[in-house]
């Protein structure tokens, strides 16, 4: 899987805020990225779940665990709820996922697009721990359906060697 290439993100810490960061280049123009982190049909192969709302700053969202995702982890809540603080396309999508904030940013690189994920998780290390890995695994699969068209099923992606390499690296912040 092509995450397995890839650096791992920036752990982050301010007062007692978790976050993380990562950067990718990817190999292709910022309209595709675009699409990728904000359309169903893409976001069903690498996120866990839907993104459903009107696209607008201070739009509300409700985000809806996939079907797959809900069986697996046994999610009792399918639905959860976040807000679009900033709509900018196809330059910068921020939003809420309950408490936590994420930030997308894409740049425009000689054709191809760097993008930068930035999310700030809050004060449990342990969410910070499983996160990390999850979003590490989660871009990979991104990458993955922009450079080949599809993916394997997320849910049945490995984060466990993941889980243990943050693990060490919010050790070594915290």
């Amino acid at each position: 899987m092509t995450h397995v290439d890839q650096p791992l993100g920036d752990v982050l810490k301010r007062g007692d805020q978790w976050g993380l960061r990562y950067e990718r280049l990817l190999r292709h123009p910022p309209d595709r990225v675009w699409r990728a982190l904000t359309e169903s049909d893409d976001l069903r192969h690498w996120m866990p779940c839907d993104i459903v709302g009107e696209r607008r700053e201070g739009a509300d969202l409700d985000l809806v665990f996939w079907p797959d995702h809900v069986e697996r982890y046994a999610i009792e809540e399918p639905v959860t709820h976040g807000k679009i603080l900033t709509w900018d396309p196809p330059r910068v999508f921020e939003w809420t996922w309950d408490t936590d904030v994420l930030r997308w940013e894409l740049e425009p690189v000689d054709g191809d697009t760097k993008l930068t994920l930035t999310t700030w998780l809050g004060k449990d290390v342990d969410v910070a721990k499983g996160a990390a890995a999850g979003y590490h695994v989660c871009l990979g699969q991104l990458i993955e359906l922009l450079d080949e068209g599809s993916t394997g099923p997320l849910v049945d992606a490995d984060v466990q060697r993941w889980e243990h390499e943050y693990a060490e690296a919010v050790a070594r912040v915290g």
